[in-house]
């Protein structure tokens, strides 16, 4: 779900997906590269991901995802499942106090 919604937010290279969570997550969730790139792979196979080849900032060659129609929906109901776990988890705490 955290790689869908980061390439959501336009296209990125998966060195620029990793940045991306450690920063908005102000360095508390940390993606490794050997955790993302498989990460990558199985989403792009699935359909929810769309890839090119560009240039890196660096002048690198590096592969750009960005998110499909399919991947739009599946975000959705990803984080439509998130949000409702969240609630659940959150009225457990209130309650166990």
């Amino acid at each position: 779900m955290l790689i869908l919604k980061i390439v959501a937010l336009g296209p990125v290279h998966g060195y620029g997906i990793s940045q991306r969570i450690r920063q908005i997550s102000k360095e508390v969730l940390q993606v490794q590269q050997g955790s993302l790139y498989p990460a990558l792979h199985r989403l792009e196979t699935r359909g929810w991901l769309e890839a090119d080849w560009g240039e890196s900032e660096n002048g690198r060659q590096a592969k750009f995802y960005r998110l499909s129609a399919k991947g739009c929906r599946q975000l959705a109901a990803e984080e439509s499942n998130w949000r409702r776990l969240a609630d659940a988890v959150s009225l457990i705490l209130e309650t166990a106090r």
